[in-house]
């Protein structure tokens, strides 16, 4: 199983739910909290919504009451989305969800109309710098804040370490910027694209770390995780196969007894246009 496939997978998806929960920058989300009247409804787009994940996490964080529309290509993780929904908004408001099958790469400002906020999780590395740039143009031209969490950022720190982890690391680097029929992917350079890009909308962007903090007490996704970056570090780069023999069982070893300790580096970036939208 690729990267990419165990991302969409909806087992994949609650596995990491936690921790993303848990790396997702809080002062980003006060930010937000205080961007809208809490005397109207918020009406929120989540873009690439998975199973929902980002709605549960951001809308306790909100005051006053909340109509998420939730985007995706799969029917079966919408489904998911709208069975599982965000609990009530802080205040206590309600909050309601709307799925939406949507293929991101047609997503244009019109589909946006109305938005209170955008928002993304996990998504801007799977991109191409062409379709960032449109999927940016779309969200910047609804002229309301986007808020994009978790967007991988190659830094991988292991511990206890072993001399192969930064060659593996640099391969799996390599591999998220692999070249596809859409284009090179962004990886680790999404960020930074992003930045750059909202930039040219004259458009503020704040970045904050966002790091994943795997220990004892996620050992399944350590696992998990560091199979899907060892997988991709290899179809990068299959000499590590050889060179690295032992590599990867000792470390699944080390996980499966909670022996790993894995930062796995992200960020998430809030982006405020210089001239909001009526937003309705």
């Amino acid at each position: 199983m690729t990267a990419d496939e165990e991302r969409l997978s909806p087992e994949w998806l609650a596995l990491r739910e936690p921790a993303d929960a848990a790396a997702r920058a809080a002062e980003l989300a006060e930010r937000v909290a205080d961007l809208v009247p809490h005397s109207r409804r918020w009406v929120i787009h989540d873009l690439g919504c998975g199973t929902g994940s980002m709605g549960r996490w951001l809308a306790p964080r909100l005051a006053g009451a909340q109509h998420w529309v939730v985007h995706d290509r799969d029917p079966d993780l919408l489904a998911v989305a709208a069975a599982t929904p965000p609990p009530a908004a802080a205040d206590g408001a309600a909050v309601t969800v709307e799925p939406r099958q949507t293929d991101l790469a047609a997503v244009g400002v019109a589909d946006l109309a109305g938005a209170d906020l955008l928002t993304a999780s996990a998504l801007l590395d799977l991109l191409t710098r062409d379709e960032l740039r449109r999927l940016l143009a779309a969200c910047l031209g609804a002229g309301c804040p986007v808020l994009l969490t978790l967007s991988v950022v190659g830094q991988v720190e292991l511990a206890p370490a072993d001399p192969l982890d930064a060659r593996v690391g640099a391969a799996f680097n390599a591999h998220q910027r692999r070249p596809t029929a859409r284009g090179p992917l962004l990886g680790p350079d999404a960020v930074e694209a992003t930045v750059a890009e909202a930039a040219r909308f004259g458009c503020e962007a704040v970045v904050r770390p966002s790091p994943w903090r795997l220990g004892a007490t996620e050992a399944a996704l350590t696992a998990a995780w560091f199979t899907g970056w060892i997988g991709a570090a290899v179809e990068q780069e299959p000499a590590l196969l050889e060179d690295g023999e032992g590599y990867a069982e000792r470390r699944l070893d080390e996980a499966g007894e909670g022996r790993l300790a894995a930062t796995v580096g992200h960020a998430d970036v809030l982006l405020l246009p210089a001239v909001r939208g009526e937003g309705r």
